[in-house]
């Protein structure tokens, strides 16, 4: 293995061949010249020397290293032994130490057994299914063929800034006092204001990871049909068209208004697997972004500063912020029709 600012890269080796070979240079000088050792001129001579035998010119090529793995290994673990540490690994769901114990084998062998057979350690396998979840420590990315093939939606419930600002404006001993000041918050039984929540409705794109985001009211059925028509129409003026869409097993995607939304736009609805958000991740992971970019970014005076801020945030996201699984590019790089737009 030779690096790019190698004195002897297979380039150089060819052409000290030939001073050798061709030019009669003896091998002192050549090694003197090259900065190497005699032996090391001696080997690349000799193999120069073999490709001209064998009737052909010698090449660059001729000039790699070789791998030094022996041609035979007697003693090497025998297929049928590999194959029943392959079955209990595939059925058992077993270790290298407890598929040691059931073949009478040292756990050492079985753990070579299984990186050699290029099989994922028992941390990175989904056990229900067998199918390898991570790959060298990494998350394996499932991902759609085509913007549209499938879009994620999901609601992330968030506590509304009083008026003034809440505690990281005035700090956590002052927080509950602005809160009594804000004259527009129905009371308490105690006279202490009720802020309520913000829910923010989004649906992301798999392929792409394009986002249209909503802070609405609530989470009921109703405003989630009307969320997901004008999600619709701000995909397609984006050229993407909807086919499925995922959603978790929240009581609004259950419901008749959800269900008659979906036969309205032509889409598939999909659930998760209960309790299982790990189906809907890509949106799970927006929504991390979400919060640690726009909703804490900064402390905002009241809500409305804060929702105020969502569209331009939204559109940073979209068209100029590098998303990691995209290679570090924006979402709207991956939509066709979109080139041009992000300004």
């Amino acid at each position: 293995m030779v690096h790019a600012n190698a004195v002897l890269t297979p380039k150089a080796r060819l052409r000290l061949a030939e001073l050798v070979v061709e030019q009669g240079w003896s091998l002192r000088r050549a090694a003197e010249r090259f900065q190497c050792s005699v032996p090391t001129v001696q080997r690349w001579a000799a193999r120069y020397r073999d490709a001209v035998a064998s009737g052909g010119t010698p090449t660059v090529g001729d000039m790699v290293d070789r791998s030094s793995r022996p041609r035979r290994c007697p003693r090497s673990t025998r297929r049928p032994l590999v194959r029943k540490i392959n079955h209990l690994r595939d059925k058992k769901r077993l270790g290298p130490a407890m598929i040691a114990g059931r073949l009478g084998m040292h756990a050492s062998t079985v753990h070579r057994v299984l990186v050699r057979e290029g099989r994922a350690r028992l941390d990175d396998v989904d056990l229900m299914t067998g199918q390898p979840i991570r790959q060298r420590g990494k998350p394996i990315r499932y991902e759609h063929a085509a913007a549209g093939h499938l879009v994620h939606v999901d609601i992330k419930k968030l506590g509304k800034i009083p008026d003034g600002g809440g505690w990281r404006v005035h700090g956590r001993g002052r927080g509950a006092y602005a809160r009594k000041l804000d004259t527009t918050a129905a009371r308490t039984v105690h006279a202490n204001p009720v802020i309520g929540y913000g829910y923010v409705h989004s649906a992301l794109d798999d392929y792409s990871r394009l986002t249209y985001s909503e802070v609405l009211a609530d989470e009921t059925g109703p405003t989630a049909a009307t969320f997901w028509h004008r999600a619709v129409v701000w995909f397609a003026a984006r050229g993407v068209l909807i086919d499925r869409v995922l959603t978790d097993n929240g009581s609004c995607y259950r419901s008749n208004e959800w269900r008659a939304a979906m036969a309205n736009t032509d889409c598939r609805h999909k659930r998760t697997r209960p309790y299982r958000p790990q189906t809907n991740g890509k949106i799970e992971r927006f929504h991390r972004t979400l919060l640690r970019e726009w909703a804490y970014a900064r402390p905002y005076s009241s809500e409305a500063a804060r929702r105020k801020a969502l569209p331009g945030w939204l559109h940073i996201y979209n068209h100029h912020r590098p998303h990691t699984s995209l290679g570090r590019r924006p979402p709207a790089t991956r939509v066709t029709n979109l080139s041009g737009q992000n300004i």
